[in-house]
């Protein structure tokens, strides 16, 4: 694939961090990535005005340590400045209840981990390459 896509994945677990790193890389998306290890450390990287970084991706976890995934979306989503900005949801839970709050708060997708490449990167095509 050949996409340049600024990518900021938001992920506490270090294994799945690798894992969706590693899946990128494959994928030769992996050049501008950012990866945020909490809530709070995304919200402030992304509200960091005199940063010029502004991801086209968001991959997000939803079972974060401070702020929610959930929470974190709707901040998100009510931003300006962020709204536009597809949100993927990578995590572990496939309740019901967790997917249709993620839709309804405007993920642009819901994966449930361990992701595949095949899955991610359909995903990822279908949101650059619609």
């Amino acid at each position: 694939m050949d996409l340049e896509i600024k990518i900021m994945l938001v992920e506490d677990n270090l294994e799945d961090a690798v894992v969706t790193k590693r899946v990128l890389k494959h994928n030769k998306l992996d050049k501008g990535l950012v990866i945020a290890t909490n809530g709070k450390e995304a919200l402030a990287a992304l509200q960091n005005k005199t940063n010029a970084y502004l991801p086209q991706l968001i991959l997000l976890d939803i079972n974060l340590p401070d702020i929610s995934g959930i929470d974190l979306l709707t901040c998100i989503k009510k931003d300006e400045n962020l709204r536009n900005i597809p949100v993927v949801i990578l995590t572990g839970s496939n309740e019901d209840q967790d997917i249709q709050k993620s839709y309804d708060l405007g993920a642009s997708s819901y994966l449930v981990k361990p992701i595949s490449n095949d899955a991610l990167m359909l995903v990822i095509e279908k949101l650059f390459y619609p």
